[in-house]
């Protein structure tokens, strides 16, 4: 009888080295890793639901405990290999009559299924690299504080407005992990924090959601409001919504983080035809067929039809009302 020898147990460096060079073939820009603790910023999230800046969020609240140890996604955790992909591509067109802006993440394919595929072609090589372990891939739909675990693995630092910025990309990144009973060569996080006294967000935002650096009241966000808000949009913010039919970058384009930011050269984030920017009286008029076959892959769909109608419509009446430009209606001086 022939006995196998024993498997030796794969080196937590050469694993990491080996799962980090695939998830770059995959297409990801950054690849940290991280161990799998409490997030530090649990209390402040608790904090900022008990405030009520959720709004309608309620799956917030249902898995708020979740999102306290990474252990509520998956038992037995170890370690974080946490992933981000470029999707600054085409500049925003500003809209002109009777059309409207769409936030540039939502130009090309839905990002969950493109990542999710190629989360699953990563766990594929760590089933066959730590056979005994399990994965898990994540992209933003688990109760699962990405943001903060991407410090953690030193991808970058959390920005005044609650986004994750990093030296090279800024913060036009999709997010994802994957989380694994293995152990992972960490990564040194990121503690410093290049935001200083930068205003530029908080000046910028239409609404003033960013009620204070790091902290967001969803509720008057144009993001939330445009995909997340049931029912009719409140009348203060029909004004600063202005043309803007589906989310909102503008805390983004006025940061000195993302003004060199490289290109990407995914193909699946390209603006797709009539999305950069839209046609109101075209979205407006569409039935649930219609939507579902022109935008049932793409972001768009998580908002819906009836809220996609609802913002073409309210959109429709401030047609003379472009998004800003670049740059616009910012301070002489955006320092503290």
């Amino acid at each position: 009888m022939l006995i196998s020898p024993a498997r030796i147990p794969m080196n937590p460096n050469e694993l990491t080295q080996l799962l980090k060079e695939r998830a770059r073939t995959l297409g990801f820009d950054l690849a940290g890793a991280c161990p799998a603790v409490e997030s530090s910023l649990w209390p402040h999230f608790r904090a900022w639901l008990d405030a009520g800046f959720a709004g309608e969020m309620q799956y917030l609240e249902r898995h708020a405990q979740v999102r306290r140890h990474p252990h509520g996604v998956l038992p037995n955790v170890r370690s974080v290999l946490v992933l981000a992909m470029n999707y600054r591509t085409a500049e925003p067109i500003a809209p002109g009559p009777k059309q409207g802006s769409v936030s540039r993440y939502a130009w090309g394919a839905d990002y969950h299924r493109v990542i999710r595929t190629r989360l699953r072609r990563l766990g594929e090589l760590h089933r066959r690299l730590v056979p005994g372990e399990r994965a898990r891939g994540v992209v933003d739909t688990a109760p699962f504080p990405e943001r903060e675990f991407a410090r953690m693995a030193g991808l970058g630092w959390i920005g005044r407005n609650t986004m994750l910025i990093n030296r090279r990309f800024g913060s036009w990144l999709f997010l994802a992990a994957l989380l694994t009973t293995a152990e992972l060569a960490h990564d040194e996080p990121t503690t410093t924090d290049h935001c200083k006294g930068c205003r530029a967000c908080l000046e910028a935002c239409p609404t003033g959601a960013i009620v204070a650096p790091y902290q967001i009241d969803a509720c008057r966000c144009i993001s939330y409001l445009t995909m997340e808000h049931s029912g009719p949009i409140p009348a203060e913010f029909h004004q600063p919504m202005g043309a803007r039919i589906f989310g909102c970058d503008r805390c983004q384009e006025v940061c000195p983080h993302n003004k060199t930011t490289p290109r990407s050269e995914e193909p699946s984030f390209r603006p797709r035809n009539g999305m950069n920017p839209v046609d109101l009286t075209v979205m407006g008029n569409l039935d649930v067929a219609g939507f579902d076959l022109q935008f049932g892959d793409t972001p768009l769909a998580r908002a819906g039809y009836a809220r996609i109608v609802r913002n073409a419509t309210l959109c429709r009446r401030f047609t003379d009302t472009t998004v800003p430009p670049r740059g616009a209606n910012l301070p002489e001086n955006p320092r503290e």
